[in-house]
């Protein structure tokens, strides 16, 4: 066997110094030839890095089936290490053809000293040769069809010249053994040798043509020789006429449709993919591929730039559709639209097979790689609704970028990092980068701070294949390529596209101003059409004019379906990316009148979910402080008192899952909780073994599944609100760690949850849960910014819903922002999500100090027979210390723990007079209920709003011109006012310290019960 050395010794003995370069010397190679998989790397030469030293070892195995494959010089050593188990350093003997070995039997020829150690000396060189080509060949590719930034055009990396290994000219015929490290699947076409010469033109041919291959880094000698057996061979690519024709059909219909746009609406913004169309024909193709290797669902994410041609020739939207909204004629019949290349759609594609695929495109905003995460999550869901996890061979994802915002937006990288994760893996995500060597007006070198935009993909070992862009076959062959990566390791591949940007950043743009030379090059250009009509006509494939007749055909249909646009009606399907088949949208829907969704469940029911959720299997040892929490929750639901807020969200949790509805909560430590509050997921303290009770409630029971993300908010809630797009019979919950964390997904809120229904008729039920509330905690844990939520809310405070209105509260709105104080009114919130005939997106505001709070306590009879979801809840109902609503002079209207403090306040001034009403549910606004609540006391004299947050902030900007509203309405409080107490306006979220906080606290409560 090998044995391994610790690294290639660097001294003078080992290295030796050949025309002022560095090669092995044929003194060393006894101890070369003994290295390991690893010893190579520690090279200082830069390229001989990670796989570099399994060539020794596959001449080992090459010398195991045939002595005679390796050279003389190997099989020597090889056989001495099997025969006599010999020290490796003294293994090697020298042929008898090749000057006698010194005492020691260390290989004692000097390079030069005879023709045939020289021929060992040679052999080495040119395997560093041709790993340098694997290596660095892309450094030296025409993949730069500007030749600005790529190729010719830059220095060529040194390892790839022949003088770093003193070759001369006269080195050129010399014929060299093939085999391990020496293009080896050329060898499997009967040749045993070729001249330097040709192993050269080889490498250069292979790795330094019109497209270059990064996959060095990659860890695994498997998927590193399976890229080389489809790279370093005699042909890696060859296309029949037929299949020549079909890249030149849709070459065709790719260039002639930004050509039509630019002939029909020429002052119209279009962000057209000219420079880089060829993106098409790849895609086309890849998906091809994917489809016969199973895939039947493709979910796709891109950027502005190319989109309509990517809609009309990849995803197939009608042309006349496309047309129409470039002339205007489209109306929205509900809500805002968008410009159309944010659009999205749903297609179900035929392949040239004659297969179908489900191609999905998802809207986008202007936020460039806003929508990497929720094209992911969208695929797992797929994948999970197909029972594909793990296999991941049904659904696939794939994400177009522009090359300045792959290398600077960092939802990128957190979109990547779910590669490998369990609950978020989707098998293999195809990144392709239409690399326009600008962004915007921002050069590439003060865009990013490496050689290719594609450079952060190692970090997750994937490969990155650099094309030309107008090289059309290569471009087809990458994408295949990458497509049969993705289906055979269902890990992520990197297409680094390397085109240009015809215009300006949008067509009516001016690039001149700051890319003169980039330009002038631009407008000297042909089309990459051009290019590829010439090759053909060339090689004599195809005539001029059987190309210009297609070309004249193609235009002509774009003409008939120009001319249909004017009477074309569209219909908002058309447009979304995830169609819900049978379910209604609000437009659609009957009036159902809320509150009252029966949300109840049976007593029965809800006793057996509070066993299961306490206990863990035989033999299964909990922590002993857990074992006390469990038993706690058990006795609480068994006895109907004292539920918790954990409690009552396991409960709701497994009831849906009971009645069908899946659930999938994820976020920063949700399994256990932030505050070590929902210990969902129970850890064995002798072994690394895990139990889900709530995955255990039934054999009938829909999927529990609650997982721990990375540490990432913009990436997982987008991979969240993606999830939550495919089905409408999911709960799916986002939890924030703390709820100002939330702030660095803010895009996800602003451009998808709150804006998406209304912009793109794409509707979520997604749930964010986000802890709030002023503990003396320190300006970063206390307020999860519950002004940003209501300042996004649709809800118009001038004027008092109708009836009819008042009836569709829900229905109208855009989202929900809920703050509820109750763990019962949890329970029923959550249910309520699921149990309506619609979904909108649900925001919880939630206190950590009412986890554990006892006026945080609900019975079991809350969660039973008629009970429902309460918007606000009165506290002289439930309070019978006070006086009765006649004799109420004070009431206070408050949201959230605040409650709490107010409570004892109270009771500290045994102030009998004054009552409270929380809001639990901000936005729809309760309206009908405050108005009906506040006339039931008809002898209040003072009206108070109080929040425990600064006044520039909190929910009070939001609730007051609405109670005014609502005041407005009211029988005996016509005239009213509402006074605030709270703390005063500040820059920062709270204060920093326990003792300042206290004292704002007395110091608004004092404000509430002053006269």
């Amino acid at each position: 066997m090998l044995r391994a050395v610790k690294s290639i010794s660097r001294s003078r003995g080992g290295l030796r110094v050949i025309n002022n370069q560095r090669v092995i010397s044929a003194a060393n190679v006894a101890t070369l030839s003994s290295l390991s998989r690893r010893s190579l790397a520690t090279s200082s030469d830069g390229f001989l890095q990670g796989n570099n030293a399994n060539y020794i070892d596959e001449m080992y195995d090459a010398w195991k089936q045939d002595p005679q494959s390796v050279h003389i010089s190997w099989n020597a050593y090889f056989k001495n290490i099997e025969s006599s188990g010999v020290p490796a350093s003294q293994a090697f003997q020298a042929p008898p053809t090749i000057i006698p070995t010194p005492a020691g039997g260390a290989a004692g020829f000097i390079p030069g000293s005879s023709p045939t150690s020289e021929d060992v000396v040679t052999h080495l060189k040119v395997q560093l040769l041709v790993r340098a080509y694997q290596v660095r060949g892309h450094q030296k590719a025409k993949i730069d069809p500007l030749g600005i930034s790529f190729g010719d055009n830059t220095e060529t990396p040194k390892e790839l010249t022949l003088e770093y290994y003193g070759f001369t000219d006269a080195d050129m015929n010399k014929q060299i053994t093939l085999g391990p490290g020496i293009l080896p699947r050329f060898a499997e076409d009967g040749k045993k040798t070729l001249s330097l010469k040709e192993i050269v033109d080889n490498c250069e041919r292979l790795y330094c043509q019109h497209y270059g291959v990064e996959y060095i880094h990659i860890p695994s000698k498997e998927q590193c020789d399976w890229l080389r057996e489809r790279i370093e061979i005699p042909t890696p690519f060859k296309y029949s006429p037929d299949q020549k024709r079909q890249i030149l059909d849709r070459l065709i219909w790719a260039t002639s449709f930004e050509s039509f746009l630019a002939t029909k609406f020429p002052n119209d913004k279009r962000f057209g993919l000219e420079g880089a169309e060829g993106v098409v024909p790849g895609l086309k193709a890849l998906i091809d591929t994917s489809v016969e290797y199973g895939i039947e669902d493709i979910v796709i994410g891109m950027p502005h730039r190319g989109r309509l041609n990517m809609l009309s020739n990849v995803v197939r939207k009608p042309n006349e559709s496309i047309f129409s909204e470039f002339t205007g004629s489209k109306e929205f019949d509900e809500g805002s639209g968008d410009v159309k290349y944010h659009l999205g759609m749903n297609y179900a594609r035929p392949t040239t097979s004659g297969k179908h695929v489900n191609l999905s495109l998802v809207a986008n905003p202007s936020h460039l790689e806003a929508s990497d995460p929720v094209v992911l999550g969208k695929t797992r869901a797929i994948l999970q609704y197909k029972n594909d996890i793990g296999s991941f061979k049904k659904s696939m994802s794939i994400l177009l970028h522009g090359d300045a915002a792959f290398a600077g937006q960092g939802v990128v990288y957190e979109t990547m990092g779910f590669a490998n994760l369990p609950a978020y893996s989707t098998g293999g995500t195809v990144h392709i980068i239409v690399n326009n060597q600008i962004g915007f007006t921002t050069d590439p070198r003060f865009a990013r701070s490496t050689l290719y935009p594609s450079d952060i993909a190692k970090a997750i070992n994937a490969p990155i294949f650099h094309v030309n862009a107008d090289d059309i076959e290569a471009c087809v062959f990458v994408f295949n390529l990458a497509a049969e990566w993705r289906a055979t390791y269902h890990s992520d591949v990197i297409i680094d596209l390397v085109g240009y940007r015809k215009h300006g950043h949008n067509e009516t743009d001016q690039p001149s101003f700051t890319q003169p030379l980039m330009y002038q090059k631009i407008a000297e250009k042909s089309s990459v059409i051009d290019y590829y009509t010439e090759q053909l006509i060339t090689e004599g494939t195809f005539t001029k004019e059987d190309i210009d007749e297609h070309k004249k055909w193609v235009w002509n249909m774009l003409e008939e379906s120009f001319s249909k646009s004017k009477e074309y009606q569209p219909t908002s399907r058309e447009w979304l990316s995830t169609p819900w088949e049978d379910f209604k949208s609000p437009k659609e829907l009957a009036t159902e009148v809320l509150p009252h969704l029966p949300t109840a469940v049976e007593e029965e029911t809800l006793k057996s979910i509070g066993k299961t959720i306490s206990e863990a299997p035989e033999g299964f040892e909990v922590h002993r402080n857990l074992k006390r929490i469990l038993n706690a929750r058990r006795k609480s639901v068994e006895g109907g008192e004292g539920i918790d807020w954990a409690t009552g969200e396991a409960l709701a949790f497994g009831s849906l899952t009971l009645e069908g509805y899946h659930v999938r909560v994820s976020g920063q430590d949700v399994e256990r909780g932030t505050f070590s509050q929902r210990h969902a997921v129970l850890h064995d303290q002798n072994s690394e073994q895990t139990y889900t009770p709530l995955k255990h409630l039934s054999e009938d029971q829909a999927a529990f599944d609650i997982s721990n993300s990375s540490l990432s908010e913009y990436g997982v809630m987008g991979f969240e609100y993606g999830y939550s797009l495919t089905s409408p019979d999911a709960l799916v919950q986002w939890e924030a760690q703390f709820g100002d964390f939330a702030n660095t997904a803010q895009v996800i809120v602003d451009q998808f949850l709150s804006g998406a229904e209304s912009k793109w008729k794409q509707r979520s039920g997604l749930v964010l849960s986000l802890p709030h509330g002023y503990d003396g905690q320190g300006p970063e844990h206390s307020s999860g910014r519950i002004e940003r939520y209501l300042q996004m809310c649709n809800e118009d405070e001038r004027y008092f819903p109708s009836p009819a209105k008042l009836e569709r509260q829900h229905q109208d709105c855009n989202m929900q922002v809920a703050y509820p104080t109750t763990p019962a009114n949890l329970f029923h919130l959550l249910r309520r999500q699921m149990h309506r005939q619609f979904r909108k997106p649900l925001i919880i505001f939630f206190s950590k100090s009412l986890l554990r709070h006892p006026l945080a306590r609900s019975e079991l009879t809350e969660f039973t027979g008629e009970s429902h979801f309460q918007w606000i809840i009165d506290d002289v109902e439930l309070n019978k210390s006070i006086a009765a609503k006649e004799d109420i002079k004070r009431v206070v209207l408050c949201s959230g723990q605040v409650y709490t403090a107010l409570h004892k306040k109270r009771a500290a001034l045994e102030d009998k007079t004054t009552a409270f009403i929380k809001i639990e549910q901000m936005h729809p606004f309760p309206f009908a209920q405050l108005r009906d609540t506040l006339d039931s006391y008809t002898g209040l004299e003072d009206l108070v709003y109080c929040q425990e947050e600064p006044l520039n902030m909190g929910s009070y900007a939001y609730v007051q011109p609405r109670l005014r509203t609502v005041l407005a309405e009211t029988e005996a409080h016509k005239d009213k006012t509402l006074r605030y107490a709270g703390r005063d306006p500040s820059a920062s979220v709270a204060a920093g310290s326990k003792a300042m906080h206290t004292a704002e606290e007395e110091a608004f409560l004092n404000e509430v019960f002053s006269s």
